[in-house]
């Protein structure tokens, strides 16, 4: 038997078939990725819109700021002139060289090709172009322009030149006191430089250039002005530059032979208050002592050790002036009708008020004298005695009706209006020390204001030490006139200057005599305290002399103040002969008529140190 194969069925399991892809899967991504592109492009877009259209005018303002510079462009500082219009300040243009050292790579190689036209050694300049500073070097304040162009067109990295000026004074160290001077960066620092300094800076301008991050000027960039500069306006002083000068010159001289610490000395037109010479001088050869020294601008006026003072004496140091304030206790006994040039007291050498004693400058025994004798031999006693006439409330308003304790409108910097006793503070022995001068403390300018009344008929006139503005067009405005008011009666006035000029004639003040003139004045010599104590000051006084002339018709007064003087200490014999002097120039100089006659001392004349308070 044949075997018989039967096959056996199986299932045949169909081989699996591989998923097809279909072509929605690949399109669906390629459409994102689309998108995703499609939607950054449109979001550049509205960037770059933003950036190019909406915020273009902030990205191209910070764009121009990282490469624009604006300079300030210093407006030419205005002349100061004297009545004569002769220039006594005056700025020179110049150009201002500053260097960004931080910008500067090769300071050697640089300094050597900028240094023949800076004017500065190589040396000097590679150490101001190195890189240690502070990114801001001033090179130069002085160049002249027309190196200032060429130093600019070279293009030097780093440097940048600027329009600017220098201050000079022409006339030297005449009247500095008064005209003051200016810092570093050309603003007034003292006197009327600072006190005028917004009108005569005028305004600053604005020039607009453009530079790289190292410094140098683009090309094709020309620097522009945005705001063109203001010239300021100058001044038209009351100075006479002569007269100045002869002020000066005798009081450095006194107070070189007298070893005096300071000194001051104001010549005054008597009718318009106008202030024609006005020296203030320290002798930087004589130690200052306890009072401390006097600040001076270190240059010579032309006498060894005598130099200006940096504050203008006559406005801001206030002093008890002693015999000269006696005027105030006359000129009230007069208004007030109690005692005639005639008048006559007994006046003992001394007196004790409120506890204080007080005496005459020299001891002497029991006296018969005129009011017109009391105030030409400067009787301190006696003027006591006459203050007594006129009582604590009468003195009081004198002192105010002469211009006492009041700043002057000069308004000068730093100027002071005194220190004055008033009925709130009075004590009885104030009785006797406010009639001669020792209790009120106030400025010369005051001192020759009061004097200055009696001179002008009784007609208080206010100082003044500008007398107009000067334009830039090279117009002049005047300044308004002085303010006046009626002081003393014409009668009184009178009286006041024929008593001065006995003062002269057979008083105290002899040295002043001016031949062929008639002088009016009043001698002082007053002690001096220990700042803060009520104890004196040993051998230190202050010598003044205040007159005026032609006694018969004034026409300039005059004030000398000499402080602690060594050799001489008598304001007849210090301050007097510099009055003398330099009023003696004065009538001359402008032309006043002489008065016809040889004027001599008159006999039995007082002893010349009998004005010491």
């Amino acid at each position: 038997m044949s075997a018989h194969f039967t096959p056996t069925h199986h299932r045949v399991r169909p081989l699996p078939v591989a998923r097809r892809r279909t072509s929605a899967s690949p399109s669906r991504r390629l459409k994102l990725v689309r998108a995703g592109f499609v939607l950054v492009f449109v979001a550049l877009a509205v960037r770059l819109f933003f950036l190019q259209v909406v915020d273009h005018p902030y990205f191209s303002a910070l764009s121009v700021g990282q490469v624009r510079v604006d300079l300030t462009t210093t407006a030419l500082r205005a002349g100061i002139y004297d009545r004569n219009a002769q220039i006594l300040a005056v700025s020179r243009p110049t150009s201002l060289v500053i260097a960004d050292d931080m910008q500067i790579t090769h300071p050697a190689t640089e300094a050597a090709a900028m240094a023949p036209l800076v004017h500065v050694p190589v040396a000097k300049l590679t150490q101001m172009l190195s890189k240690k500073h502070d990114g801001y070097v001033v090179i130069t304040n002085d160049l002249d322009l027309a190196s200032g162009h060429k130093v600019s067109s070279l293009v030097f990295p780093g440097i940048v030149v600027q329009s600017s000026s220098v201050r000079t004074y022409p006339s030297g160290p005449i009247a500095t006191s008064v005209l003051g001077g200016t810092n570093a960066q050309g603003a007034g620092s003292a006197g009327l430089e600072y006190k005028y300094q917004s009108l005569l800076a005028g305004r600053t301008g604005v020039t607009r250039a453009f530079v790289s991050s190292s410094g140098v000027n683009l090309p094709s960039a020309a620097s522009t002005v945005v705001t063109k500069a203001k010239p300021g306006v100058g001044l038209e002083l009351t100075l006479d530059t002569s007269l100045q000068f002869v002020a000066e010159r005798a009081l450095a001289r006194e107070l070189a032979s007298t070893g005096a610490v300071d000194g001051s000395a104001v010549v005054m037109d008597v009718k318009t208050g106008q202030i024609l010479a006005d020296a203030s001088l320290v002798n930087t050869h004589t130690q200052a002592g306890v009072l401390g020294p006097v600040p001076a601008w270190g240059h010579s006026v032309g006498v060894p050790g005598i130099q200006q003072t940096i504050n203008n004496l006559p406005f801001t140091q206030a002093y008890e002036p002693g015999s000269v304030f006696k005027v105030v206790t006359f000129s009230a006994a007069l208004q007030q009708g109690v005692i005639t040039p005639h008048s006559v007291f007994a006046v003992p050498s001394a007196v004790n008020v409120g506890g204080r004693y007080f005496h005459d400058a020299e001891s002497h025994g029991l006296e018969h004298l005129t009011a017109t004798q009391i105030l030409a031999l400067s009787s301190n006693i006696g003027t006591y005695e006459i203050g007594t006439k006129v009582g604590e409330a009468g003195l009081l308003a004198q002192v105010n009706r002469l211009g006492f304790g009041q700043q002057t409108p000069v308004d000068f910097p730093g100027e002071t209006s005194g220190l004055l006793v008033s009925a709130a503070n009075w004590h009885t022995s104030d009785q006797v020390a406010l009639p001669i001068g020792q209790v009120d403390a106030v400025p010369p300018i005051q001192i020759l204001d009061a004097y200055n009344t009696i001179a002008n008929g009784g007609v208080y006139v206010a100082p003044k030490l500008v007398r107009g503005y000067v334009h830039a067009n090279g117009t002049v405005s005047a300044t308004p006139p002085s303010v006046q008011y009626r002081a003393l009666s014409p009668a009184v006035d009178a009286t006041m200057v024929s008593m001065l000029e006995q003062v002269v004639l057979a008083g105290t003040g002899t040295s002043a005599i001016i031949p062929g003139y008639s002088v009016a004045g009043k001698t002082g010599t007053a002690s001096m305290f220990i700042p803060g104590k009520p104890q004196l000051l040993s051998g230190a006084y202050n010598a003044t002399f205040v007159g005026f002339a032609p006694a018969n018709a004034p026409v300039l007064s005059m004030i000398v103040v000499i402080e602690r003087p060594q050799t001489m200490i008598f304001g007849g014999e210090v301050a007097a002969p510099v009055f003398q002097q330099v009023m003696s120039y004065a009538l001359h100089h402008y032309g006043i008529p002489s008065n016809g006659t040889v004027v001599k001392p008159l006999t039995g004349k007082a002893s010349i140190s009998s004005d010491v308070t």
